[in-house]
């Protein structure tokens, strides 16, 4: 079936830094960039606004058996915009790797530079074009030992491994007409496997690390939004683009309504329940157990201010105004965590 060049823009403006318009036209490896990177940090999806006709035009014809690519010596031309797509991700996914798996013991030896070579070469397969694996990765594995333990080595490693990857690039081959196209489940198997590779780690470390502090970030964000009630059309926007993993992920588990909706909440509520190291040291200089009510938390916080305040305590005042400071960041602290789960 041919492609319409309406239909990609409109897939280009609902979910073009996903990649939706790219899974359309068939460039599963677009796909997938754009999917891990949103839209090539945004810049790349803006691109596109000139270039979907071109892609249109080159799915069609190959799919109508009529791609005549240059399979001899001459490889590609040199693309500036593809060279420093190979660089950026490169760093990003070097970044994201010491984020995530910076505690194995090997990282920087294999799986710091394998991560670096694996964002290179994603941008490699863009489109028509491809490079080597195996020697990209290969200038990775050679140039993270020069720059071992330092914490800017995905850079050198990503110039290093995007040079190589221009030096080895050519033409895909192309696909025979006499073989059908893979089956939109099966792409979509791909690329949701690939996408669990890429963020799994990366969630685990983010969760692990911060969930007893994400309701901190949804009053900043909720702060955020109120602070533009005069941009009514630039609030809905962000509302939007916040609530949009929800909304999907609501769709995928059932419309959104009833036992999924509950289930997610719960999930949340279960991430946001864990106690982060300073609300532990809250209880701790409040004496107070992780189950203790506002009511207790307020007694043992009265009944302490009482023994620590300064007037009390003449005979050393600076420890007892410390010990005042400290209280009140306590109280403070247990008592922010307590409005945030019991919010109406």
């Amino acid at each position: 079936m041919a492609k319409g060049v309406v239909t990609a823009y409109a897939l280009w403006l609902v979910g073009g830094p996903l990649g939706l318009h790219h899974l359309y036209l068939g460039r599963d490896s677009h796909a997938l960039l754009w999917l891990l990177t949103l839209g090539g940090f945004g810049v790349g999806w803006a691109r596109e606004l000139f270039r979907i006709p071109a892609y249109v035009g080159e799915a069609n014809r190959e799919a109508a058996g009529r791609t005549m690519r240059r399979h001899q010596a001459r490889p590609p031309a040199v693309s500036l915009a593809r060279f420093t797509g190979q660089v950026c991700v490169g760093i990003y996914f070097g970044v994201v790797a010491l984020i995530s798996l910076s505690s194995l013991g090997f990282f920087h030896l294999i799986v710091l530079p394998l991560s670096v070579g694996a964002g290179v070469h994603l941008v490699s397969c863009v489109g028509q074009e491809t490079s080597d694996l195996w020697k990209t990765l290969t200038a990775c594995l050679i140039t993270s030992p020069i720059f071992y333990g330092s914490t800017l080595a995905f850079l050198p490693i990503s110039l290093a491994a995007s040079v190589v990857a221009a030096q080895h690039r050519h033409f895909k081959q192309p696909r025979s007409t006499n073989i059908p196209p893979e089956p939109l489940v099966s792409r979509l198997y791909c690329l949701g496997l690939a996408w669990l590779a890429f963020s799994a780690p990366l969630g685990y470390c983010v969760f692990h690390n911060t969930t007893a502090t994400l309701y901190y970030l949804s009053d900043c964000v909720t702060t955020v939004l109120d602070a533009l009630w005069f941009f009514p059309w630039l609030r809905g926007l962000l509302e939007y683009l916040l609530l949009l993993p929800y909304r999907v992920l609501c769709t995928v588990t059932g419309g959104g309504g009833g036992g999924a909706e509950e289930a997610w909440r719960k999930v949340l509520e279960i991430l946001l329940r864990d106690y982060s190291q300073r609300e532990k040291e809250a209880l701790e200089l409040l004496s107070v157990s992780e189950k203790a009510s506002l009511e207790e938390i307020t007694h043992s916080y009265r009944n302490l201010v009482k023994v620590w305040h300064p007037d009390h305590n003449p005979n050393r005042v600076q420890e007892a105004q410390q010990m005042f400071i400290q209280i009140q960041e306590a109280y403070e602290t247990l008592l922010h965590r307590y409005k945030a789960f019991h919010r109406k």
